[in-house]
């Protein structure tokens, strides 16, 4: 293969301004710098395509199997020649040219597609191009499966919770929804709800028997900094529970500071930060599988707390409830400010918010059923990654011609 500059192949082409209405969700996904943002009852871009990064997270690529827009954010990919270009070879061909690197150092950093027009690379012909991409796109297809039964998952947890401690459908002595079934309520007037017989109202703090703070420790050893640990951060939650990357970076704490490690049942909590429209407040509960995800102890940042509960068999009730409370927007009523950073009341909230307490029989047979969910979760994720290892070992040897594909 001889070299060739990338821009007699391809050409990089600007999105378009486009809105997405959060209300009305249509089929064809909204592509920005940073993947999908929405979904869009129209498309611009045929499918199948590759997305750029342009401004924002500049160079990261995506790829769409539908019709899709490009917002004015990015740039989606036009091959010159489609007799001897493949969009999916594409699609992981860019991942390994740098293009984060080629900014344009205008007022508003971005890509510089001129620059990257100049690349000059080894191309193999389209029949490897598509073998290629065929083997990278199994990895691939398998993480996504992986992804979509941990949605399910996930969901199926949910349901679960929501009937039970939420509508009061528990089953009953003989195994029917114990309020649809004529389960007798009582009416509190502090919830201003009706409750089960026998059940009784307390503060979230009942539930916790202690916490730890945060650390952040130095970047490398230094001094008496010597021990490792994964440092859990407010944006490394999401990534943890599945919906995105984990970018948690390795630390070195004092080694007085073991205290701090995260154990099984532990939760973490971010304190501050948030944005105008996301409270502050998201919650990740630690497992043991989690843990051995890792090679390195996991503790959380200074600007988290991590809790450990009375009864660890309240875990995964106390994850639902949180979550529930978050996504309703309760917790943007409890955060203060200081120096423009949004901090949750953590102590106060705790201390004072109301919850409907749940039968003990109850919490334990929720916590064996979400136990299992959880698993599952945990181990799908662990084989993502080993996955992702893999295809990104294989990458660049496929691409260079150090592995072939018969």
């Amino acid at each position: 293969m001889n070299k060739i500059a990338i821009g007699k192949r391809v050409s990089f082409e600007y999105g378009f301004a486009v809105r997405v209405d959060k209300e009305l969700l249509g089929n064809y996904p909204v592509f920005g710098s940073n993947g999908i943002t929405g979904y869009i009852n129209s498309y611009k871009v045929e499918e199948p395509g590759v997305i750029i990064g342009r401004k924002g997270s500049v160079g990261k690529i995506a790829f769409s199997s539908k019709p899709f827009t490009p917002t004015d954010t990015a740039y989606y990919l036009s091959i010159k020649d489609k007799s001897k270009d493949d969009m999916q070879f594409w699609f992981y061909f860019l991942q390994l040219l740098g293009l984060e690197k080629l900014n344009s150092h205008s007022a508003v950093p971005g890509l510089s597609r001129e620059l990257a027009y100049l690349l000059e690379v080894k191309i193999p012909e389209k029949n490897d191009q598509i073998k290629i991409a065929n083997i990278l796109s199994k990895f691939d297809k398998k993480i996504e499966l992986n992804n979509r039964i941990n949605a399910e998952l996930e969901a199926m947890a949910k349901t679960l919770y929501d009937y039970w401690f939420v509508q009061f459908d528990f089953p009953n002595e003989d195994g029917k929804p114990y309020k649809s079934s004529g389960g007798k309520m009582v009416y509190n007037n502090i919830l201003k709800r009706e409750i089960p017989e026998g059940w009784e109202i307390g503060t979230i703090s009942e539930f916790i028997a202690s916490s730890k703070g945060g650390d952040w420790g130095k970047e490398t050893i230094e001094g008496k900094y010597t021990m490792p640990v994964i440092c859990v951060r407010g944006a490394d939650i999401n990534g943890l529970n599945g919906s995105g990357q984990i970018g948690a970076p390795k630390r070195y704490i004092l080694d007085k500071n073991k205290e701090k490690f995260l154990l099984p049942y532990d939760l973490v909590i971010e304190i501050s930060g948030g944005s105008p429209t996301q409270s502050t407040g998201r919650l990740l509960l630690i497992t043991d599988e989690m843990l051995s995800r890792f090679d390195e102890p996991l503790i959380c940042s200074n600007f988290c707390k991590a809790i450990s509960l009375v009864n660890h068999q309240y875990a995964y009730n106390f994850k639902y409830m949180w979550d529930s409370i978050y996504d309703s927007g309760v917790l943007f009523g409890w955060e203060g400010k200081t120096s423009g950073i949004k901090n949750l009341l953590f102590e106060s909230f705790v201390s004072k918010y109301i919850i409907c307490m749940p039968a003990v029989e109850l919490v334990n047979k929720f916590f064996s059923l979400a136990e299992d969910i959880h698993k599952k979760k945990q181990n799908n994720l662990k084989e993502n990654e080993k996955i992702i290892q893999l295809r990104d070992f294989l990458l660049p040897m496929l691409m260079n011609g150090q592995v072939t594909v018969k």
